[in-house]
């Protein structure tokens, strides 16, 4: 059961796109409301995003910079919260989270998708430039 547990984890870790598509139905078969099903999807897999560039990173440089993924998010989270504060002169900390972990999304996606690509292309090179 553990086995059966670790690798479906380890699937959507490797295919976060799979967890964003699943959370979305489900939700979708909830709500009905495909706008809320949507922002309920992005919201829970960020963190399979985040996992998942880590992961890549780990493959394409056998280097782990967890740690500076985790100072970025909250170098992001700090310019979300003096940004807030600028703006509206108080902090809403439930507003300035959402942002912060919408944007994470985007970041983390686009992350993804870059270092995919790149791992990719770089494999590609190895292989066929390695002799």
């Amino acid at each position: 059961m553990i086995t059966f547990l670790s690798s479906i984890i380890s699937i959507f870790f490797a295919l976060p796109f799979l967890g964003f598509i699943i959370v979305f139905f489900v939700m979708k078969m909830f709500t009905r409301n495909t706008r809320k099903s949507v922002h309920l999807a992005l919201d829970s897999t960020t963190i399979l995003f985040i996992i998942s560039v880590h992961f890549l990173i780990v493959t394409i440089w056998e280097r782990s910079f967890f740690w500076l993924i985790i100072l970025i998010m909250i170098l992001i989270a700090m310019v979300f919260v003096f940004v807030h504060w600028k703006v509206k002169e108080e902090i809403i900390l439930k507003k300035v989270m959402k942002g912060f972990w919408r944007f994470n999304f985007i970041l983390f996606l686009l992350a993804y998708l870059a270092l995919t690509l790149y791992g990719l292309i770089h494999r590609a090179l190895i292989f066929t430039f390695s002799n």
